[in-house]
């Protein structure tokens, strides 16, 4: 089975995260989801992304990769919304990645590198209108590389975390059977 390194969005860990990682884990795999707000929590995505930028999304990123080198190199790299950037970095940038799982956003493919690593696998989910509008990049790193994005109906952003009020439980079921197929062929 697949260790994950799972980053949360600009909520912070919410019980929706942690409810997703216990999905994977009950389904077999090794998930890691640390905590890169120190305990704290927002109840909207704007005070969430406040909070980012006074932490500064570099240093955001960096506590996301000291979590990762306190954990094998094998590991797939997921992210939701403000997590796709440290996942999405380490993914192309930090040698030994399985795969990559990115949801409700991804980053453009040049800002960690000119093209993403051979031999890492990638998936992506997002609403089809969703309201940050990163369906376009996704859709270029889908084209670029090849690899799989899923949309779903509607213009909820954090759909799959049970925590919201945007979530959807029959389109976050589907991202989680997509995502245990990822991993399952990662084995």
């Amino acid at each position: 089975m697949a260790h994950v390194l799972l980053f949360h969005h600009a909520l912070g860990l919410t019980d929706g995260v942690t409810a997703f990682a216990e999905q994977l884990r009950v389904a077999g795999h090794h998930v890691t989801a640390p905590d890169l707000y120190a305990g704290r929590t927002y109840s909207t995505i704007e005070d969430g992304l406040v909070h980012a930028e006074e932490l500064g999304f570099e240093t955001v990123m960096a506590r996301g990769a000291e979590e990762a080198e306190r954990l094998p190199a094998a590991l797939v790299y997921a992210g939701f919304s403000l997590g796709v950037m440290p996942a999405q970095r380490l993914a192309q940038q930090r040698p030994g990645a399985r795969g990559a799982l990115l949801y409700h956003g991804a980053v453009p493919l040049g800002a960690f590198g000119d093209r993403w690593p051979d031999g890492v696998p990638l998936q992506m989910h997002i609403s089809a209108d969703d309201p940050f509008d990163d369906l376009p990049v996704m859709e270029e790193l889908a084209a670029s590389t090849g690899q799989e994005l899923f949309t779903y109906p509607g213009d909820a952003h954090l759909f799959t975390d049970t925590s919201t009020a945007e979530h959807d439980p029959h389109a976050a079921q589907l991202v989680l059977e997509r995502t245990l197929a990822f991993l399952a062929r990662l084995a």
